[in-house]
């Protein structure tokens, strides 16, 4: 059975809690807010299954992609609407039109962020777009098993480590499985997303985004509307509380220090990313609204890339990583993460780092040494 001595040895893909055969493996959320494996001993009968799908147990060989691409969705709009290019909502209306279903992370009801499943083009909207709180896979790889028995097409979005684990759970190969995974900077604590959320005392949310473009791709900024469409909460990323302390590492999972799905150790068909560089590298393929970075692992991927209405150029993958090292490396351990997280047991939110005031201190220094 699963037995977990260091909280670093587990991603919080729920593969095990999937593939138990008893249900006697439920998942948890810790002091921190993340997710972990607490069995029913008396229920397990020691079948062995959950360690053999474990992704950070039985982690794959790192490999390099086969094909790299930039790429733009041609629709302007929903590129405006997306992290980056656009690309995920091309792949996902591609699997759809084929009477497939799509999976991918989104908010549920009370802003919590999920991963869950749609089989409608009007849907994919509730997919699109960064969301960076680690998602709850919950039964989607059940669901996703049971879509593939029946023969249909399935497209299955998610962090590396996600796809990974889905990869593990299914103990085999589906012709009409594709899988993307989106490069992951590290998943921040569910906890502190919610606790965050809640203390801006903002009522009738109807849309949150991570990373609005309305200021630029380079610089997003973070935004929430009402219901009637109207920016009720807006601040650049750089000056967002939540977000500072997700770059900073300070409310990141302990395994994303040491990411074990990493180079494409997932997987999957699909690496998805920002193109951060672009201006450097492609510049014709650089106008501020989002580019993707997209690695085709796969002859399945290679096969489909070709079937979308996309705007594509080759791109150098030794050169594009060194403006996204996360495709490969994990972050660092920040130094000052166990004093924030024994801050917050004490002031719950409010140790979140003060950025306005650190800015403050910044640009006085600068003009002090000037």
């Amino acid at each position: 059975m699963i037995n977990l001595q260091d909280k670093k040895d587990c991603c919080g893909c729920h593969a095990c809690a999937n593939v138990c055969p008893k249900h006697c493996i439920e998942m948890k959320a810790d002091e921190q807010g993340f997710l972990y494996p607490n069995v029913d001993t008396a229920k397990c009968i020691d079948c062995g299954l959950c360690e053999k799908v474990c992704p950070v147990i039985n982690q794959s060989n790192p490999s390099k992609p086969l094909k790299v691409y930039a790429a733009k969705n041609t629709d302007e709009e929903i590129r405006l609407q997306s992290s980056s290019g656009g690309i995920f909502t091309l792949l996902a209306e591609k699997i759809i039109s084929d009477g497939g279903v799509v999976f991918g992370a989104k908010f549920d009801a009370e802003w919590n962020v999920v991963h869950s499943w749609t089989d409608t083009i009007e849907a994919i909207s509730d997919f699109r777009g960064s969301k960076y709180v680690q998602s709850t896979i919950g039964d989607t790889y059940r669901e996703a098993k049971e879509f593939l028995e029946q023969g249909r097409h399935v497209l299955f979005s998610g962090t590396p480590c996600q796809i990974a684990g889905l990869k593990k759970y299914l103990r085999k190969e589906y012709d009409k499985l594709i899988t993307a995974e989106v490069v992951c900077h590290g998943v921040p604590s569910p906890k502190i997303w919610n606790e965050y959320l809640n203390s801006l005392q903002l009522i009738d949310i109807g849309t949150i985004s991570h990373k609005d473009k309305r200021t630029g791709w380079r610089s997003y900024s973070f935004s929430i509307r009402n219901k009637d469409g109207k920016v009720i909460y807006a601040e650049k990323a750089s000056e967002n509380k939540y977000l500072s302390a997700f770059i900073k590492n300070l409310t990141l999972r302990p395994s994303c220090f040491s990411c074990p799905s990493k180079s494409c150790k997932s997987l999957s068909d699909f690496t998805l990313a920002d193109f951060w560089g672009i201006e450097h590298l492609l510049p014709h393929m650089d106008d501020n609204k989002g580019t993707s970075f997209v690695c085709i692992n796969t002859q399945k991927g290679i096969g489909i890339i070709n079937q979308l209405n996309i705007k594509l150029d080759n791109a150098d993958y030794q050169k594009s990583i060194q403006y996204n090292l996360c495709i490969e490396k994990s972050v660092n351990h920040s130094a000052t993460r166990e004093k924030f997280w024994e801050n917050y047991m004490i002031n719950g939110i409010k140790a979140l780092p003060n950025i306005k005031k650190e800015n403050v201190l910044k640009r006085m220094i600068k003009r002090l040494l000037k």
